[in-house]
């Protein structure tokens, strides 16, 4: 059946179809090929040869995938309407919508289209095995990961209240703002957090300084807690991985 024949080339067919592979290559080269031109500030003539290229295969692969809707929804012909809602499908035409030139001219202010291209990495998820593996272990231990999540946003949204109510809104040795606003002391909390500290922002007092110090040490156990779960997980999805290779060979 051609149809099924379709759907096994571009959804990197399990039993070892090399075409499929070829097809998974063929498309992040196309992937990566369509943003080098963001990488440059000049619109060079060649680049509008390549925007039309990746476009056209884009728009291929969309067509394809809306066509073989049914063999991976498994509802029907209901598939053919749910499909362009799916959050893939959704990606798939954003990658689209800059290279049609549907966007207006207006929008140029915020370099909505050339962003717009920078979601076309995000269709690399469906084409790499490796960051499909990597996402497969961040949904097998989702539920560890935003424990942490919720964790460090109410360490963050905690040391922001006290640092904004502790500082001084004005620095008394320099004259310089500090902290004038909740989302400063937001901003100084993650960066903190994360233990990087641009320094841009620093406090003068000592209640400040010791949150600073606690902030810091804390950042790096909250670094550290998911690590470990994520490096145990994904060495356990990797060897299911082989696994299953080796059953297929």
């Amino acid at each position: 059946m051609l149809q099924q024949k379709i759907f096994n080339l571009i959804n990197r067919d399990r039993r070892g179809m090399w075409a499929s592979k070829l097809y998974d290559w063929y498309m992040l080269v196309m992937i990566v090929a369509s943003i080098v031109p963001l990488m440059f500030v000049d619109d060079y003539p060649f680049f509008a040869v390549i925007e039309r290229v990746t476009v056209t295969a884009f728009i291929i692969d969309y067509i394809l995938r809306w066509y073989t809707a049914d063999i991976q929804l498994h509802r029907g012909p209901l598939s053919y309407v749910i499909y362009p809602f799916t959050p893939m499908a959704i990606v798939d035409l954003l990658s689209i919508l800059p290279g049609l030139n549907l966007i207006s001219p207006e929008f140029k202010l915020l370099r909505l289209t050339r962003l717009l291209k920078i979601v076309r990495l995000l269709k690399i998820f469906r084409y790499s095995e490796k960051i499909t593996l990597f996402l497969n272990v961040l949904k097998k231990e989702r539920d560890v990961l935003l424990s942490v999540l919720l964790l460090a946003l109410f360490y963050i949204f905690l040391t922001a209240l006290v640092m904004f109510n502790a500082e001084p809104h004005i620095n008394p040795e320099t004259g310089e703002e500090t902290f004038s606003s909740f989302f400063d002391a937001l901003y100084w909390a993650t960066v903190t957090l994360t233990t990087v500290g641009y320094g841009d922002l620093c406090p003068v007092t000592s209640i400040g300084r010791v949150v600073s110090m606690l902030s810091s040490l804390f950042g790096v156990a909250i670094i550290a807690l998911p690590s470990g779960v994520i490096t145990a997980s994904y060495l356990e999805e990797l060897r299911e991985h082989r696994k299953k290779q080796s059953r297929a060979d």
